[in-house]
């Protein structure tokens, strides 16, 4: 019986139409596996998988998940981020131009930043939106963002994010607007990166990737994998704060908006 699997023209071009062809044969193809997005079980003859390649500078890494998770894509990362994570599942080192079909990656923790560079600091959690709950994530820098070749002073951060597309948010009431070619990477049942779509067709790249993948909370796993959308929150440092629960959480958002220091997208689970 030949596997239910998804080769999306990009994985196809990735790996060849004969490697393609051959996976859809069932030839390379795993009977089980685990879901690299939920984590969950999964067998390629008894529902539909989407094959997901990993692709870092030199290394690429051919995953599975359901296709009711994500759909078969290629994602961009880097190639020292690759070649850890399967050097941590498999316990070897992985040679220039590896194709493993079994592996499921998971990014290894960058590097540090530079003393005194802001990074963007990311929460997850769950916001009621007319009654229903939505996963959630609330990106705020450690500090001010200037505008690539500028010396500041000045936080540049929210003007960059309108001009990409995010748009401000006067009523954390109402759902964000979708925004084209961005996607929230949720891979092994953590979450990766927020993934930034290329205006000339090409793969998407990492707009926010997590030092280490992050865990998230089995209502905020399942919440996302059935929307299969993530509003994505973002404000200027020093606006939100650390919120230990969500309902203060809520109260920041809400007071960032009335400030006009709130801007939103809903993006769509590991996928453009």
């Amino acid at each position: 019986m030949s596997p239910l699997l998804d080769v999306s023209d990009d994985v196809r071009a990735e790996i060849g139409d004969e490697e393609a062809d051959r996976l859809l044969a069932g030839q390379n193809a795993p009977g089980s596996y685990d879901c690299t997005s939920c984590r969950t079980p999964g067998h390629t003859e008894q529902e539909r998988t989407s094959t997901v390649l990993f692709v870092g500078g030199e290394t690429a890494v051919l995953a599975f998940a359901h296709a009711s998770c994500i759909p078969s894509q290629v994602v961009s990362v880097s190639e020292e981020q690759l070649r850890g994570a399967v050097q941590s599942i498999t316990g070897e080192s992985v040679p220039p131009t590896a194709r493993d079909a079994s592996a499921a990656p998971a990014p290894a923790p960058a590097v540090d930043p530079a003393p005194g560079q802001a990074v963007l600091g990311v929460t997850c959690g769950q916001i009621v939106i007319d009654g229903d709950l939505y996963p959630a994530i609330v990106v705020e820098p450690t500090g001010p963002i200037v505008r690539p070749g500028s010396v500041g002073p000045g936080d540049d951060f929210l003007p960059l994010l309108i001009e990409a597309g995010f748009l401000p948010v006067t009523d954390v009431d109402r759902a964000p607007a979708p925004l084209p070619g961005w996607s929230v990477l949720l891979a092994m049942g953590r979450l990766h990166a927020v993934l930034q779509g290329d205006p000339s067709g090409g793969r998407p790249s990492a707009w926010w990737q997590a030092h280490q993948p992050l865990p998230v909370t089995d209502g905020w796993r399942t919440s996302a994998s059935q929307r299969n959308t993530v509003f994505v929150y973002a404000a200027p440092a020093g606006s939100i704060g650390k919120q230990p629960r969500e309902d203060l959480l809520r109260d920041a958002l809400e007071k960032a908006a009335a400030g006009g220091l709130l801007v939103a997208a809903a993006m769509p689970l590991a996928g453009t």
